[in-house]
């Protein structure tokens, strides 16, 4: 099976419409699509992107900017823009979509495969805490039992995983392409496809093949100043538009 694994669209449609474009067309066909959360946030497109995800029937979890526009989180202490930009969605998000993101779940799994799917770290999961480097990583040594054999996670917006051993601890992985072995646990990070802050504002996205237990990474390029422009022509921060040029 084939599984499109992606994360972090923050509104941002130019940039989700080519990836799913590159999706559509992969050789040989997309079996599954999953998206790690935070659909909206941040971009200038939240309808549009919970449209495309919402199409392609994509197994969704919940983010913590999916948490916070309908409700399930609070998020006042969020600095200013962020806020604001929360609150813009809100206002804006159809009661259909409102609805949708309340209903989406914290962590779903492909049991045969002992495989996880969740925004932020697999532990405290309403916490949306993060893992991208090796003391976070590390740090769920304590929960071995608890994970799943390869868990994808996003949140970061950044490729940062990692292999875990009890006795070797964490070790940091390199893409563009991970393979995984038994004996061990995994974190994977998928990226962001909106919004990279990996000093890359190529767009982020996956395959998982789960016959040879190998996960893709593949970046892509798309319209940034047309990203922009719909930030700056809106009341987000022009900072959000800004950040998509150095992917950052």
């Amino acid at each position: 099976m084939l599984i499109a694994i992606f994360s972090d669209i923050h509104a941002n449609i130019e940039a989700l419409d080519l990836v799913v474009e590159k999706y559509r067309e992969h050789d040989p066909p997309i079996d599954k699509f999953v998206c790690l959360g935070d659909v909206v946030g941040y971009g200038a497109a939240p309808n549009e992107c919970c449209d495309l995800v919402r199409e392609l029937e994509a197994t969704t979890v919940v983010g913590n900017h999916d948490a916070a526009v309908c409700g399930r989180m609070n998020y006042a202490y969020y600095y200013d823009a962020a806020r604001n930009a929360l609150d813009w969605h809100a206002e804006r998000l159809s009661d259909d979509h409102h609805e949708w993101l309340k209903s989406l779940p914290y962590r779903e799994e492909l049991e045969d495969k002992n495989i996880t799917f969740c925004h932020g770290s697999p532990i405290n999961l309403e916490d949306f805490e993060y893992v991208f480097n090796l003391q976070q990583a590390n740090a769920l040594l304590d929960h071995w039992d608890e994970l799943g054999w390869v868990t994808f996670i996003g949140h970061s917006h950044l490729t940062k995983s990692f292999s875990l051993d009890p006795e070797e601890g964490a070790v940091e992985l390199f893409g563009p392409t991970l393979e995984f072995e038994e004996g061990k646990k995994y974190i994977v990070t998928a990226g962001s496809v909106g919004q990279p802050r990996d000093n890359d504002n190529r767009a982020c996205y996956g395959v998982l093949d789960t016959e040879a237990m190998t996960f893709q990474f593949n970046r892509l390029e798309y319209d940034v100043r047309e990203a922009a422009r719909r930030i700056f022509e809106s009341d987000l921060s022009s900072d959000f538009a800004k950040r998509l040029f150095f992917g950052i």
